[in-house]
């Protein structure tokens, strides 16, 4: 299977930040911003949003001289042992994080052997979560997740999938022919959030955005009720925006 693209800003985000932790845990005794931004190269109001949102996930911490220091999660993440329970409490920080800031349930899937897979989410009392009333395994044409996941295979990839799990009529909605799938999934801009208008259930919006790290694919969405589907285009953008983290930890 091979990838189709991969996200531009969110790479360039991610390499960044990488950039910046490798430097903090490499200097060991604290790090100035101004030394981040002689060692790093990269300019002062592109670093300061960086060291912000690596100070809100805990990768780096600010210490009482100003300098900067490796925090928790880096440290959780970068060991071994536990890292799969820390990588999941980390993600699940985030993943909450994101849907108090979207006002919408957040979920992350992967494309693991061929097959879509939630592996967290977030809801709560007033962004629940979407009714999951068709297994999402058999709905990729379907719904925002799949087809941001399907859209970052390659044509072989995504007809594999698809002749796999046959494209059910879910709403009036859904979009039964492969031929037209696949060609908007073609026509999808990388940068562009996925939108499930209805599409695999009635009275639900979604929204997608591509979660790739090296070979791996995955996906970070949001569910909304359809009386909140003024609000998904803005969400949408927040979700991008914010999705950086999570690739980050993905990537370490």
């Amino acid at each position: 299977m091979a990838l189709k693209h991969e996200p531009i800003a969110q790479h360039h985000s991610v390499q960044h930040a990488l950039r910046v932790l490798e430097t903090v845990a490499r200097r060991g005794v604290g790090v100035t911003d101004t030394e981040l931004s002689n060692e790093t190269g990269l300019p002062a109001d592109r670093l300061t949003p960086l060291l912000r949102m690596l100070r809100r996930e805990g990768y780096v911490e600010h210490a009482s001289d100003g300098a900067y220091v490796t925090g928790e999660t880096l440290t959780s993440l970068g060991s071994a042992q536990g890292r799969a329970d820390a990588l999941t409490s980390s993600l699940q920080r985030t993943l909450d994080r994101l849907r108090e800031t979207v006002g919408a349930a957040v979920y992350l899937s992967r494309y693991v052997d061929g097959e879509i897979r939630i592996t967290q989410f977030a809801q709560g009392p007033t962004t629940p979560a979407v009714n999951e009333w068709v297994d999402f395994r058999s709905a990729a044409h379907a719904s925002a997740i799949g087809k941001s996941l399907l859209g970052q295979l390659d044509l072989n990839g995504r007809r594999d999938h698809l002749s796999r799990h046959k494209m059910a009529r879910l709403t009036s909605r859904t979009i039964t022919n492969e031929r037209v799938l696949l060609s908007r999934l073609d026509a999808q801009p990388a940068t562009v959030p996925v939108l499930d208008l209805q599409e695999y259930a009635v009275g639900t919006v979604c929204a997608a955005v591509p979660i790739t790290a090296g070979s791996s694919v995955g996906a970070l969405a949001l569910s909304l009720p359809i009386e909140h589907a003024h609000r998904l285009h803005h969400a949408a953008d927040t979700l991008n925006r914010g999705a950086a983290p999570v690739l980050l930890s993905l990537a370490i």
